[in-house]
């Protein structure tokens, strides 16, 4: 009789007797969580993991159930974050933090924003680069080794084959582009416009961020299919280079298989998720749907992901054996709306009861919550959410909105919340925190500041 979790069978509560079956209930790592484990020689295992356990699990693989380092924040505590997180996104979002600085200090604390810089930027013997810029989950930081495995055709086709027809049109300006970009780079796409000889094409007023210039298009093709690369950036502009002159050589190799390459990013993705279903795992670095799918199936087979039964989740989830199940997480982290914990937004409902949505892009008189809301952790649950406003010109962190969710114990959440607003201005080199006046909690929370 096998009892390796091949595909999932029949889930039943550890009670009672089962004809044919047998029934056992083990410790997961470390002994911190116990699971039933039902066998028979007609459905192979299937390990039940409750929701809050699951919730657990994913807070300990995302780096929450870590203690924050109690010195100085080193390159060796970045390097063991990104172990475990994998990803960075990028976005051109302000309004409080960049979106790749924050995940670092919601798991870190208070660190120098230059150890990021660094690690993706800059290069020395000394110091190798460490990270480099692609479209993973979105326009991520990712390690420097796994820019191969991103792009093996294992990934869903990313917008900038829409580029193509310009590419096959134009080949000329693309050679020219790559020369220009291996005389000048790293260079701006304005600069390579200027160089190219054609007028620097800005956007007019009300134009969108996509309506580019011919040159920024070409760029942005040849930066997706790997012909470019991030040399540095320039008040958070892309500057171009060739890739040769910033990833090292072993990352310049050809991509693997592409089956190969997904099945390196769904092992990837099941261990900075912790409990996940396919879509979940899939979603993780965008992955092709049969790509996933085949994935799974194969990693399953050959042990290295566990089939469990999560109770009120509908559909399969997936474990690496052995991952961690704490008995408890406590703690608080402020979260911004890129961060990998939350970014899939229907698994951070699932996970949390915790719907949230973006409200960038919705005018102001619709918003529910705020332009830029980052959700509150405290204690494994997601208990309050915070509109934030890194105000530099009067160097105060503004929060014009504070909302509590439903049934959370409010001084405290209220308190907590203060607290970490603090240790936020705090990190950005801002004097105090401005409460503002909207939300159910904003009274609360201004007294407890």
């Amino acid at each position: 009789m096998s009892t390796r979790p091949v595909v999932i069978g029949r889930v039943e509560q550890c009670t009672g007797p089962r004809p044919g079956g047998i029934r056992s209930r083990r410790k997961l790592s470390g002994g911190r969580a116990s699971i039933c484990v039902v066998t028979s020689p007609s459905a192979p295992p299937t390990d039940v993991l409750g929701a809050p356990a699951a919730r657990r699990a994913v807070l300990a693989a995302q780096g929450f159930a870590a203690a924050r380092p109690s010195g100085p924040v080193t390159r060796r505590h970045l390097v063991r974050t990104l172990d475990r997180i994998r990803l960075l996104q990028l976005d051109s979002v302000n309004v409080a933090v960049r979106a790749h600085y924050m995940p670092l200090f919601s798991r870190l604390g208070r660190y120098e924003r230059a150890l990021v810089d660094d690690a993706a930027w800059a290069h020395s013997t000394r110091r190798p680069r460490l990270l480099v810029e692609y479209w993973a989950h979105e326009a991520s930081l990712l390690p420097v080794h796994d820019w191969p495995l991103l792009r093996a055709e294992a990934k869903r086709a990313g917008w900038w084959r829409h580029y193509a027809a310009l590419i096959d049109s134009h080949p000329g300006l693309v050679d020219d582009v790559l020369a220009a970009v291996k005389e000048l780079g790293p260079v701006g796409a304005g600069e390579l416009e200027a160089a190219l000889g054609g007028p620097v094409q800005r956007r007019p007023p009300g134009a969108s961020w996509w309506e580019r210039s011919d040159v920024k298009r070409v760029c942005e093709y040849l930066f997706g299919v790997g012909a470019l690369t991030t040399g540095a950036r320039r008040h958070f502009q892309r500057l171009y280079d060739l890739p040769e002159r910033v990833l090292p050589p072993e990352a310049l190799a050809d991509p693997p298989p592409p089956d190969e390459a997904a099945r390196a990013l769904t092992r990837r993705a099941a261990a900075a998720l912790g409990v996940a279903t396919e879509p979940d795992l899939r979603d993780y670095y965008r992955i092709s749907s049969e790509h996933s799918q085949r994935a799974v199936a194969e990693l399953v087979e050959a042990g290295e992901l566990d089939a469990i039964t999560v109770r009120g989740w509908r559909h399969p989830a997936y474990r690496v054996p052995g991952s961690p199940v704490p008995r408890r997480i406590t703690g608080r982290a402020l979260l911004c709306p890129f961060d990998p914990l939350i970014w899939e937004r229907a698994r951070t409902e699932r996970i949390f009861g915790f719907r949230y949505r973006i409200e960038i892009y919705v005018p102001e008189p619709k918003r529910e919550y705020g332009y830029y809301v980052f959700p509150f952790l405290l204690d494994g649950e997601l208990v309050a959410r915070v509109d934030l406003k890194a105000d530099r010109r009067t160097g105060v962190l503004r929060v014009p909105g504070a909302f509590a969710e439903p049934e959370v114990a409010r001084p405290r959440v209220a308190a907590e919340l203060a607290g970490a607003l603090h240790e936020m201005a705090d990190w950005l080199e801002l004097d105090g925190v401005v409460p503002g006046e909207r939300g159910d909690l904003m009274a609360e929370l201004a007294a407890a500041l």
